[in-house]
C-alpha cells in the first residue's frame, strides 16, 4: 500500500508542477470561474449608464470613470447576500471597494446589454 502511495505522488506532483507552469505560461486563471470574477468581467464588457443621482456622487466624491472602472469595480468585491442576482430580467447588485475595510458601495443593474449604475456612497 505505501508502495502504490510513493508511485502515486512521484506521478503526481511533477504532473501538478507542469499543468501550472502551462497555465501559468498561457495567462490563465481559475478565478475566472468564481462568481464574483464572472459578474466583474460581465459587468465591464457592457456599455456603461449611469442615474442622475450616480452622476451627481461621482462629482461629489471625485470619482472619475476611469478609476471607476480600473479601481472599483475590477477590484471591487460583490455582496450576493445584500444583492438580487436572480431578478429578472436585470439583476441588482451590490458592489464594495475594497474588499477590506470598503470606503464605497456601489449599487448597479446588470441587464444583456447594458450596466446602470444607480447609487455611489462613502461608507466611511
Amino acid at each position: 500500500m505505501l508502495r502504490k502511495f510513493k508511485f502515486y505522488l512521484i506521478g503526481l506532483v511533477p504532473g501538478l508542477l507542469i499543468v501550472f507552469f502551462i497555465l501559468n505560461q498561457k495567462g490563465a486563471s481559475c478565478s475566472g470561474y468564481l462568481p464574483n470574477s464572472r459578474v466583474i468581467a460581465e459587468t465591464l464588457s457592457k456599455d456603461f449608464s449611469y442615474s442622475e443621482d450616480f452622476q451627481t456622487e461621482m462629482k461629489t466624491l471625485n470619482i472619475d470613470e476611469k478609476f471607476l472602472k480600473d479601481s472599483i469595480i475590477t477590484k471591487g468585491f460583490v455582496d450576493f447576500e445584500r444583492s438580487n442576482a436572480q431578478k429578472k430580467p436585470c439583476p441588482d447588485y451590490l458592489l464594495h471597494y475594497p474588499e477590506k475595510n470598503p470606503r464605497f458601495e456601489i449599487t448597479f443593474e446588470k441587464c444583456s446589454e447594458k450596466v446602470t449604475f444607480q447609487t455611489v456612497k462613502k461608507v466611511r
